[in-house]
């Protein structure tokens, strides 16, 4: 994306680099967590100086479009649904807790490289292996979510832990690691061939898309989730108290 200020505009500087920002930040290789051109090198690219581009970087980073990393750089914000839990479950533990009957029916542990989108998340290189979990879940009389879960390295996960346990359980009381914030992106798909094949439904079916983004108690990405969910079989609540 070429970027060019009008510098014969009556419109301030710092105005049109907010607009010009506002525009690069839709970039699909951006809002996938890719980070922002470094400020010195988008400075020199828009003739304009650091100070002039700081202030319209810190409007965008008030409103809440971008996340700012001292030392490491800007990166759009993820539009997402958040929560904060204070009894972190995992998905078998909240089902247990409802009382409903859960069935594993496929479990894979493996190690690969992330693609980008992953990789962003855990700011780390696409060359760095992390762990890659892939559990098809439901009641006895079938299946009706697939997770795909990627831990950070950091985690220490190792592959050869018992998966049949609550995946949270493990992470706190195996490697002191609490979950502790959620981030979520939920939306409707149709089913390709291979998810459709798990969940035992028509390619093109309707089915509930879950991102999910996990944080420890530092706000430190420790996975990356998603979930596919069967839309006959599940209905996903959110609950909102006004503060």
């Amino acid at each position: 994306m070429k970027l060019r200020i009008d510098h014969k505009s009556h419109v301030p500087l710092h105005l049109q680099a907010e607009e010009l920002l506002r525009n690069l930040i839709r970039d699909p290789q951006y809002t996938d967590g890719k980070f922002l051109p470094n400020e010195v090198d988008l400075a020199k690219q828009l003739a304009i100086s650091r100070t002039t581009l700081r202030q319209a970087l810190n409007k965008l980073v008030y409103e809440g479009l971008l996340i700012r990393k001292k030392g490491i750089g800007t990166k759009v914000a993820e539009s997402s649904v958040s929560s904060k839990s204070k009894n972190w479950l995992s998905f078998s533990q909240e089902m247990k807790a409802r009382g409903i009957p859960i069935k594993s029916f496929e479990l894979h542990v493996s190690w690969v490289y992330p693609d980008e989108a992953v990789a962003n998340f855990f700011e780390i290189t696409t060359q760095k292996k992390v762990l890659k979990l892939e559990r098809l879940r439901g009641r006895p009389e079938g299946p009706f979510v697939y997770f795909v879960s990627f831990f950070h390295p950091r985690v220490g996960l190792t592959g050869e832990e018992d998966f049949k346990r609550p995946l949270y359980e493990i992470l706190e009381k195996d490697y002191l690691v609490i979950a502790n914030l959620s981030k979520e992106e939920i939306s409707a798909k149709a089913a390709g061939k291979f998810i459709a094949g798990k969940l035992e439904i028509e390619p093109g079916n309707p089915i509930l898309f879950r991102k999910r983004f996990v944080y420890d108690q530092g706000d430190r990405p420790i996975e990356y989730n998603l979930g596919y969910y069967k839309a006959d079989s599940f209905v996903y609540t959110i609950e909102s108290r006004r503060e």
